[in-house]
């Protein structure tokens, strides 16, 4: 039959794709939900042992991973808002008519952040915020503001974690906000400009349906990256002082690379996974009631 696609064409496209996925995603789960079930220490592998669901029930009764859980998802809570706003704003000011250049070099800047990647995102965090020769005690010191102990204060470090975390992925949503406002039809926002100079009815009116299907996909993706930020606060604060800066992520890590324990990381890990499943299905539920009734 002319047009018809043989089998073993559809495999030979379609088969390398599905072993990395195996291999990168798929195995590793199934690993992780094995040690999940077993005394899986890595200094005693002799003495692996099937527990069932312990390891499950020690870590939901476990005070400490519900202080690593909360401080999570107060770092969210604060920064998943900040970031929208902040991009928005930036988004709204770059889609102003004019600028030229200036506008194209400030779309160019918005990917700098984003492209450098979190352990040197951590390590330029490190050096601003030190307190002898940082640049932002520098900045404030112009002010007249004497110099704060950023990493060594334990509310200050998760203020800069916060700060550090919008700054390298408000770009991020700007650039989302922006490809939306490209979709607006350009009489539509001339017509609006003629019959009000207030910004904001423009916003509400104009362009704002043209922003909400990028929402999801910020709420999606950001919620996930903080949920399972990792790299970024080891290389800033090593999860301190204290474990002020430790997140959840910073504990799986240390319980199953510190401790050995990867039978309780693994059930830790997966644990949060089932949130993260959770938090997408209510993001979902929201924004695409109407399709699903």
């Amino acid at each position: 039959m002319k047009g018809k696609v043989r089998r073993t064409t559809v495999a030979a496209f379609l088969g390398p794709s599905i072993l990395a996925l195996a291999a990168i995603g798929i195995a590793p789960l199934l690993f992780a939900a094995y040690t999940s079930l077993h005394n899986y220490n890595l200094m005693k592998l002799r003495k692996v042992k099937f527990i069932g669901l312990d390891n499950f029930i020690f870590v939901l009764t476990d005070p400490v991973f519900w202080e690593a859980m909360q401080r999570t998802f107060v770092l969210l809570v604060i920064v998943l808002p900040l970031q929208i706003g902040v991009g928005l704003a930036m988004a709204l000011l770059i889609h102003k008519p004019g600028l030229g250049l200036l506008k194209t070099l400030t779309r160019l800047s918005l990917v700098i952040p984003m492209a450098t990647t979190y352990s040197v995102v951590g390590l330029l965090g490190q050096v601003m915020f030190n307190i002898k020769y940082g640049v932002v005690n520098q900045l404030i010191g112009f002010l007249g503001i004497e110099p704060v102990n950023w990493i060594g204060d334990s509310t200050n470090a998760f203020i800069a974690v916060a700060f550090w975390d919008v700054w390298q992925w408000a770009p991020f949503c700007a650039l989302v906000f922006l490809a939306g406002l490209t979709t607006v039809p350009a009489e539509i926002e001339e017509a609006a400009k003629l019959e009000t100079t207030s910004w904001c009815v423009i916003l509400r009116h104009v362009q704002l349906p043209f922003l909400v299907p990028g929402l999801p996909a910020i709420l999606f993706l950001r919620t996930a990256d903080t949920l399972k930020l990792f790299d970024m606060v080891f290389t800033m604060t090593r999860g301190g002082p204290g474990s002020s800066t430790e997140l959840i992520s910073l504990m799986i890590q240390r319980v199953g690379f510190r401790a050995f324990d990867q039978g309780m990381a693994s059930a830790q890990a997966l644990i949060l996974l089932l949130i993260t499943i959770v938090l997408s299905r209510m993001y979902i539920r929201f924004f695409y009631s109407e399709v699903e009734s």
